[in-house]
């Protein structure tokens, strides 16, 4: 009895291991994934106004930054799951 709930609890943190790592891993695809699609945005805009560059690489620079906070806050949160 007592082997089969060790046993038990062992299956619970493997899966859970496991789920904490897709879990980063997934974070970091949908952050590369907002990224780029950050960046194909800009450039076409900057290719139909060239002359508000400046602007959109501003504000292009500033949204990536927010997105690469919020991946990054999803990959602590995934290896504070991996290690506790």
């Amino acid at each position: 009895m007592l082997l089969s709930i060790i046993l038990q609890a062992a299956a619970g943190a493997a899966i859970g291991k496991a789920a904490a790592v897709i879990g980063a891993g997934i974070v970091a695809i949908a952050a590369a994934f907002g990224i780029s699609k950050i960046g194909k945005s800009a450039l076409d805009g900057i290719a139909r106004q060239p002359e508000a560059a400046g602007d959109i690489r501003t504000s292009m620079i500033i949204i990536a930054a927010l997105v690469e906070g919020v991946c990054l806050f999803g990959v602590i949160v995934c290896l504070l799951a991996l290690f506790i």
